[in-house]
């Protein structure tokens, strides 16, 4: 697989308060409060976080099942490279932001590209072709941009062009989408992240794509689990 393409996408690429919470019932009205370090605010019900209720997985064959738990394997793996390149695009568009001369955004671009090369690239050499790919699908899920043009960013469409070209040698392809909604692979690697974001196995951190994980479940829920471009 063509891992400099990957390198490349990681180059672009609180405080928490804690507070004992009582509930205390009011002699003359019906209303509650809840007392944060201190101060008493008026509440009707106490927000929660979302709370998915899975259901079981169900498989046609042992080959189906097996599919199944190698995607997984692979998603958890790779997951936190999408994380952080989506962490790492983040600071370095407010870092450049920043900066108004265009000769001094091209060098801390480049700074930034070589210290996470240096940081991780013995890291990527070691994901398979499947890897890779699955890798480029929660990127765009991660930043809403393909590898393909977050390479195009930082490098010149030339250069791009030609990393793609390279990569579909490996059969990667740079300019893959993550699309749960249409492409049944995708919405398996949703549901292996959000039961791993349950079960604390993964750090969570929402997609900037524009979908639900339940209507994603009533839509492929009835459908057999399936890996079909798992090999």
């Amino acid at each position: 697989m063509d891992k400099r393409s990957l390198f490349l996408v990681f180059g672009l690429c609180s405080l928490f308060i804690s507070a004992q919470v009582k509930e205390q019932p009011m002699d003359s009205i019906t209303e509650k409060l809840i007392i944060i370090e201190g101060d008493s605010i008026m509440y009707h019900s106490i927000p929660l976080d979302e709370v998915y209720v899975f259901s079981n997985l169900k498989f046609t064959s042992y080959e189906d099942k097996l599919r199944y738990y190698i995607l997984r394997r692979k998603t958890i793996k790779v997951f936190p490279y999408a994380k952080m390149a989506a962490e790492r695009l983040t600071e370095l568009n407010d870092s450049l932001s920043r900066i108004k001369k265009p000769r001094k955004r091209k060098k801390y671009t480049r700074e930034v590209q070589k210290y996470i090369e240096g940081e991780f690239s013995d890291e990527l050499k070691k994901l398979t072709r499947t890897e890779g790919q699955i890798l480029v699908k929660l990127i765009y899920r991660q930043t809403g941009n393909t590898a393909f043009g977050l390479v195009k960013e930082l490098r010149s469409g030339w250069r791009a062009f030609w990393y793609n070209t390279t990569a579909k040698m490996f059969k990667i392809s740079l300019k893959e989408e993550y699309r749960p909604d249409v492409v049944q692979e995708d919405y398996l690697i949703e549901d292996v992240l959000q039961r791993a974001f349950a079960a604390g196995r993964l750090e969570r951190q929402n997609s900037v794509l524009d979908f639900n994980y339940m209507d994603l479940e009533n839509k492929w829920g009835s459908t057999d689990a399936e890996g079909k471009e798992m090999q």
